[in-house]
């Protein structure tokens, strides 16, 4: 049986990552060390070869698959855009630490959302949404290696509730420019929906803090 190879791919920074602001759907570019960081990964590891690339609408991620993917084919899919924080949005969270608003989000909870913001339940809704866009796509069109460029928290639940093994949300955080590597058969999705974890791309398991993104607090995985 036929497998379907997906790389999914978080972004690279920006300046609003930098500075650790929440930022989900507020349409920021790359920041120039995003970009050069990118290329600098471009020249140290390989990513693979894909015959599609389905990216979120946003800038940042749109960006990020014209570096890493370049002269692909490529589809822009909202559902892939990152979790809406509200009022939330463009605050650093030291701001809001003593905020009851804030202290109840980070309670957790399905529906328990940032004030005027996206609940978790919905942006799960919306990871389901894309990947069955993107498998059915391939299946339709013969694709069999593709690439998804999105956001942290969309990797990382997009990982936590559709791959195997079941792992928690918050263990597929990844530096900016990294992801994983997924396979899925027709029959896993049918009648499963899920898909296997095959391995991280690049292998970012020496990747050190700095400027890789590994260590720094970045709002766009708030979640």
């Amino acid at each position: 049986m036929k497998t379907y190879h997906i790389y999914i791919v978080r972004h690279g920074l920006t300046l609003a990552n930098e500075e650790g602001i929440y930022i989900g759907r507020t349409d920021l570019p790359l920041s120039e060390g995003g970009k050069e960081e990118l290329r600098d990964l471009m020249s140290k590891y390989e990513y693979p070869s894909v015959s599609k690339v389905y990216t979120s609408p946003l800038e940042r991620a749109v960006q990020t698959a014209e570096i890493l993917f370049e002269d692909r084919e490529m589809v822009e899919l909202d559902d892939l855009r990152e979790m809406d924080f509200g009022v939330f949005e463009g605050c650093k969270a030291e701001e809001l630490a003593k905020l009851d608003s804030y202290k109840a989000w980070l309670r957790g909870g399905l529906d328990n959302p940032p004030p005027n913001g996206e609940s978790l339940r919905n942006m799960m809704v919306r990871c389901f949404t894309s990947l069955d866009t993107v498998i059915r796509d391939m299946m339709d069109e013969g694709i069999t290696h593709s690439a998804v460029v999105t956001h942290s928290g969309i990797v990382c639940n997009m990982m936590s509730c559709f791959g195997l093994p079941k792992m928690p949300a918050m263990s597929f955080m990844c530096p900016p420019g990294f992801g994983y590597e997924v396979g899925v058969t027709a029959q896993m999705w049918q009648q499963g929906y899920c898909f296997e974890i095959l391995r991280r791309i690049p292998d970012w398991s020496a990747v050190g803090s700095g400027n890789s993104g590994e260590l720094l607090y970045d709002t766009d995985e708030e979640l």
